[in-house]
């Protein structure tokens, strides 16, 4: 079976990364998590106290952003640092929801991804993968879910984290980021026109991953 590039674009929270990890487990394939390169220079970001974009810009080239296998499972780290954990915080989200609308950023992070993806037989997913990252694969995927239930798939991830989050507010960050998503001027969000759209809201996961796995196995025939 001859090996493709599969791209996966959807909104926050949609289960993007858990869809495909285990696309990439089920292929054989590699994984690349976009939106942890982007929460990796935002950490960055915030621990350097950067805030113009001048000085975001200008420190790039001191920002190495790498993945490591940690007990099979893919960490990201920074600078050598694994910083998984780190990145997975509301605000490390948010700030690299406003980070990545900076076109340089954007630029240094999707050179990279087109270099990952040369070889083929990989798995990406985040915001613009179909439209700018590879407008070319093979497969497309836009997942979808009402804001509502992905707010709560959110509160729920964090409340087993051990934080202590207000739904409200959590629904608030969940629909500013859409709009950010979605407005941006570099590389919104958009459905690619040969996308296949998925909306999971009301999908359990085994039901999500078996109408996948489906339509991987059409598009590499």
């Amino acid at each position: 079976m001859k090996k493709i590039i599969v791209a996966i674009d959807g909104y926050s929270s949609c289960g993007k990364s858990t869809i495909a990890k285990a696309l990439a487990k089920y292929a054989g394939y590699t994984y690349v998590d976009t939106g942890a390169m982007y929460r990796a220079i935002g950490l960055y970001t915030l621990r350097h106290g950067l805030k113009e974009q001048a000085d975001i810009v200008a420190a790039l080239p001191n920002i190495q952003v790498g993945f490591v296998q940690v007990d099979g499972v893919q960490h990201v780290t920074l600078n050598g640092e694994d910083v998984e954990s780190q990145i997975r915080t509301l605000e490390a989200g948010n700030c690299a929801s406003r980070i990545s609308q900076i076109k340089e950023v954007r630029a240094y992070l999707v050179a990279q991804q087109q270099a990952m993806g040369e070889e083929k037989g990989i798995v990406m997913d985040g915001r613009d993968i179909g439209t700018v990252v590879f407008p070319k694969a093979e497969l497309k995927l836009f997942l979808t879910a009402s804001p509502e239930v992905r707010a709560q798939r959110r509160f729920d991830e964090l409340v087993s984290k051990g934080e202590q989050p207000n739904y409200d507010e959590v629904l608030a960050d969940v629909n500013d980021r859409d709009y950010r998503d979605t407005h941006r001027a570099e590389s919104p969000l958009k459905q690619a026109n040969d996308a296949v759209v998925v909306d999971n809201s009301f999908m359990t996961p085994d039901e999500q991953m078996k109408l996948i796995y489906s339509i991987f196995e059409k598009a590499c025939k």
